[in-house]
Order: C-alpha cells, then structure tokens, then sequence
C-alpha cells in the first residue's frame, strides 16, 4: 500500500475533541486501517483525507 505524501494525514490530537455519534463514548485511533473506532457501538468510522466521517451511514460495523 502506497501512502501519497502529499496527501493530509489525521492528526491523533483530535482524539481529544471527538466522540462517537451514536454511543458518546471514547474513539480509538487505529492507523494502518484509517478508521476511528468505537469500540462501545462496535463501529469503526473512516478516515478519508485526514478528516474522519463521523456519520453513522458510512461507519463499519466491527466482527
């Protein structure tokens, strides 16, 4: 997998300021598959140009 160095990465200090939609619970941050994960809503939400989708129609659902 290439990673476009040009291309803006999520800043982990955002961690701080963002909680999860649908459980209001902690997000973990988890790098090689760009995604905020809720482990308490069992949702992982992507990261798309360094911006998280905090929407509940584009999250994953975890196994």
């Amino acid at each position: 997998m290439s990673i476009d160095s040009d291309a803006p990465g999520f800043d982990p200090h955002m961690l701080e300021a963002l909680i999860c939609p649908h459980s209001y619970g902690r997000l973990e941050y988890d790098a090689e598959a760009q995604e905020l994960v809720s482990k308490k809503a069992g949702l992982a939400f992507p990261i798309r140009n360094g911006i998280p989708v905090m929407l509940l129609d584009e999250a994953r659902r975890l196994d």
